[in-house]
């Protein structure tokens, strides 16, 4: 086998476009790494611009049914849907190399940035930058909440859900896994009773034209290493487990099973096969652990966290990789002498068993999708599990607010220089539709003046 797919048959091979190798499209990978702001939907948008419309790698229908597979599956969508399409055009090698540095990029900056934070993070001008950004976070969570909320939420039933969930987690303090899963059991009920109102809804709406013969195009037939096979399916499942059960190991065996190290391990095992819907859905879930029960950071910090985590590429969920490296710089894992080597590790110890079963998910999954392109089953449960999310996201964002308007607390008094950036940054996302990048930036510059002026807000 060779590392690049060559064009499929036909009148429509003629004009498709030259095969690429495995290096060519390294390059492109490797730039998408770094340009992939915007979060899922926008992550998305480039890749269909670039491999759909002007590189013709791929045809609209094959794209959209890789991206329809990531979707029900726990997980970035954007990262898996990259992981897939380099798999699909590469083998494993390319889908290692497509998902790979979708990460990668995001990991080194966020690794950078948590440093400046954690190192410098209390001069006054760096905490009067977060001052602002944090108002910005709040309205970003909450401008989600509606997003997909205005996607999901298409009849009373699929509100209920939503609403329900809201009351699970706010005030019955249900841990996040069990809403999943009660969701998905109403989802699965609903689908045998009300399938209309259960179906899967649209997508991200991608356009239908695509700009003439694809690479892969829609007659292209499967490639050997993408179809269905008993035996590389069991290989590839007992590498995966190979490589988790040692990487546990390791860390068990060098820091102790109750470490730091082999806790983030576990934890963020388990919390990668929760996040379905997106980071969004499982950072409720992520607080719980990090902050609640293994006390890795603080609220403040998660949130600045996921400040860092909007500005850099990559998929959000990687504000995990911040989570993990305050952990190990205030959990001393390597010693008090080295606080940036001990967090650099633990961010790369979190962001191997985050992303570790989302390749296994596309490389075990994807032969199978690839026998048909005709609709998947279980979309039911999905949409009673995203219904479900919009309730915990909405949750995600009064936790925000409640931790940024009282920063001491309920007993202590009420910023209304934070309230009124939020505000103002829930105006300027509904409103005016301004960026995220935009308006963290803005929001940045604003908490920087109000700090400058009265520096009694960073007390």
């Amino acid at each position: 086998m060779t590392d690049s797919i060559s064009p499929g048959s036909g009148s429509a091979a003629a004009a498709a476009p030259p095969s690429v190798s495995l290096s060519q499209a390294f390059w492109f990978w490797l730039k998408l790494g770094f340009i992939s702001f915007g979060g899922p939907a926008g992550q998305i948008a480039i890749m269909h611009t670039e491999l759909v419309e002007r590189r013709r790698w791929i045809s609209e229908k094959r794209f959209l049914h890789a991206l329809n597979y990531c979707m029900v599956l726990p997980g970035p969508e954007a990262q898996q849907l990259a992981t897939y399409i380099g798999w699909l055009m590469h083998r494993r090698w390319g889908g290692l190399v497509s998902g790979g540095l979708f990460v990668l990029p995001s990991l080194f900056i966020l690794v950078g940035l948590s440093w400046v934070y954690m190192a410098y993070g209390q001069l006054p001008i760096v905490a009067g930058i977060f001052y602002g950004i944090k108002p910005a976070v709040t309205a970003v969570v909450l401008h989600a909440a509606w997003r997909i909320g205005s996607r999901a939420l298409k009849n009373g039933w699929l509100w209920a859900v939503a609403a329900l969930a809201f009351v699970c987690i706010f005030v019955l303090r249900v841990p996040f896994p069990a809403i999943v899963l009660g969701a998905a059991l109403i989802g699965y009920v609903g689908g045998q009773t009300r399938p209309a109102a259960f179906a899967l809804g649209g997508g991200h709406g991608a356009d239908d034209a695509s700009g003439g013969p694809a690479l892969i195009d829609d007659d292209t037939p499967t490639p050997r290493h993408a179809r269905f096979a008993r035996g590389p399916l069991i290989r590839l499942l007992v590498l995966a487990l190979g490589l988790w059960v040692a990487a546990m190991v390791l860390l068990g065996l060098l820091w102790g099973w109750q470490s730091t190290l082999a806790q983030m391990g576990w934890f963020f095992t388990k919390a990668a096969w929760l996040t379905f819907g997106g980071a969004y859905a499982v950072l409720p879930y992520v607080y719980q652990g990090a902050v609640e029960h293994h006390q890795w950071l603080s609220a403040t910090q998660m949130i600045d966290g996921l400040a860092l985590g909007e500005t850099t590429p990559g998929p959000l969920i990687m504000v995990v990789a911040f989570v993990g490296f305050v952990g190990g710089w205030l959990g001393q894992v390597l010693g008090p002498d080295a606080p940036f080597l001990g967090g650099a590790l633990a961010a790369t110890v979190v962001t191997f068993f985050t992303f570790l079963p989302s390749f296994v998910l596309i490389f075990a999954g994807g032969p199978l999708i690839e026998t048909t392109h005709g609709k998947l089953a279980f979309t039911a449960p999905l949409t009673a599990i995203t219904a479900a999310v919009v309730g915990v996201i909405l949750n995600l964002a009064l936790f925000f607010a409640w931790h940024v308007w009282w920063p001491q607390g309920f007993a202590g008094p009420f910023d209304a220089v934070a309230a009124a950036i939020t505000v103002l940054a829930v105006l300027a996302l509904f409103r005016f539709k301004v960026g995220v990048m935009s308006l963290i930036a803005v929001c940045a510059l604003a908490g920087l003046g109000a700090t400058q002026l009265l520096p009694s807000l960073l007390h």
